[in-house]
């Protein structure tokens, strides 16, 4: 029968006599966990923040009425001409309205939808903002802002004003950074936009908004529905898109689909919007868990010699025990359990480095105006990435110690006691 404690007693015997070896196998698992958990924590942060920062400005599902080129050439209308191979192509689509036919009904339904955690309408409009000799070209929103603000995190944004001076004010608007910064208009004064059908009208900046995205911050700017409606000349019921916040974003596929039919509209979904976006974070991923698993099968490949050398040392102390009755698996499992001692304390140690590593991280200022929200550099604490670290940890010394610890089994003591 196998005595565990006379085994984990030679064990720890042999770790303290040669305490360097010890020590310095220790140290590696301990920076390659360490180096790990930082790493981890560091590159989840930072894709956490990406995700904030696309995502959350994303709806689950958008509603939209896409003008679409016919589906039949001119000529298909024609019975005689059925067999006949058209060659020309690209008539014109019909005029349709790029608003939502209905919207207001179908607002009132997706509030009704178990699925749907709320509904905000849109009406989307390209303009021109004028400032003195200034003229950029853009996009305003109209927005129900209070609803918006409930369904997105449009306030976390806002670097100048708040939502309710939009409510408040009939002509308002919420100015992107970009396009403020390039019209040298602050808060409080007056900008003019004009439709493209030549109307200008006069709004008050009664905010600057700021989404770190300069793609959008440089053309886009919100204001309220009414204000859009009144601006382009239409009724209380022209919206032109509908953003759909989930309770459950797994449900944004199957239900946009669903959607798409009952409505006739168009409906693309939050994974379609960002397909892209989701492949660099996977590959993100992939890359910090690489480096991290190399380091720490470079630290077991430190193990891995440690214990060879160790063996070659103490080829006499094996002799000796195999002597006196240890069996093959015996030394086998003293050496394995140097190695989960190792593995053990040099996890630890390096779990608490980690640790201590991504808290100062954490504290350190990163401040761009890129990122108003954003004021340390992102760190996230997942208690599964710490036992990842450590099972790790075991794994890979206990895989670094069995060949060497096998090659102790298969050790003759007859042909070391006589020198061979």
């Amino acid at each position: 029968m196998r005595s565990w404690k006379v085994i984990l007693e030679i064990a720890k015997t042999h770790l303290f006599s040669k305490l360097k070896s010890t020590i310095t196998a220790s140290i590696g698992v301990t920076f390659g966990i360490a180096a790990y958990i930082t790493l981890v924590s560091f590159m989840t942060g930072l894709n956490t923040m990406l995700d904030d920062l696309i995502l959350n400005q994303v709806p689950h599902i958008h509603l939209f009425n896409e003008i679409k080129p016919s589906e039949k050439q001119a000529i298909a209308l024609y019975k005689d001409f059925e067999d006949a191979v058209p060659i020309i192509h690209s008539i014109k689509p019909k005029q349709n309205q790029k608003k939502i036919h209905n919207a207001l009904p179908i607002l009132n339904d997706l509030e009704k939808n178990k699925k749907v955690q709320g509904a905000t309408p849109q009406l989307q409009t390209q303009i021109f903002y004028l400032s003195g000799n200034i003229e950029l070209g853009g996009n305003l929103v109209g927005v129900d802002i209070i609803k918006e603000s409930k369904l997105s995190n449009i306030q976390d944004y806002i670097i100048e004003g708040n939502i309710m001076d939009l409510k408040n004010t009939e002509n308002g608007i919420l100015l992107g950074a970009g396009m403020a910064e390039k019209m040298s208009i602050s808060r409080g004064r007056k900008v003019i936009v004009s439709t493209a059908k030549g109307d200008k009208f006069p709004l008050k900046v009664v905010g600057i908004y700021q989404s770190g995205i300069a793609d959008i911050d440089n053309i886009q700017s919100y204001t309220n529905l009414k204000t859009v409606q009144r601006i382009l000349g239409e009724a209380e019921n022209y919206i032109t898109d509908i953003n759909i916040k989930l309770f459950d974003i797994s449900d944004a596929t199957a239900l946009a689909g669903v959607l798409e039919k009952k409505y006739n509209v168009s409906a693309i979904d939050i994974n379609q919007m960002n397909a892209q976006f989701e492949t660099g974070s996977n590959i993100r991923n992939l890359i910090t868990y690489a480096v991290s698993i190399t380091l720490l099968i470079v630290a077991g490949f430190g193990i891995y010699n440690i214990q060879n050398m160790l063996i070659y040392e103490k080829m006499n102390d094996i002799a000796i025990l195999k002597a006196i009755g240890f069996s093959g698996s015996d030394v086998q499992w003293i050496f394995l359990s140097q190695a989960t001692f190792i593995g053990v304390a040099g996890g630890i140690l390096g779990l608490i480095l980690g640790l201590g590593l991504s808290r100062l991280i954490d504290t350190i200022p990163f401040e761009t105006e890129a990122l108003p929200t954003i004021t340390t550099y992102p760190i996230v604490y997942n208690l599964t990435d710490y036992l990842i670290g450590l099972v790790f940890a075991l794994l890979c010394t206990f895989i670094a110690a069995y060949f060497p610890s096998k090659k102790a089994r298969a050790i003759d003591p007859v042909q070391i006691i006589r020198g061979n």
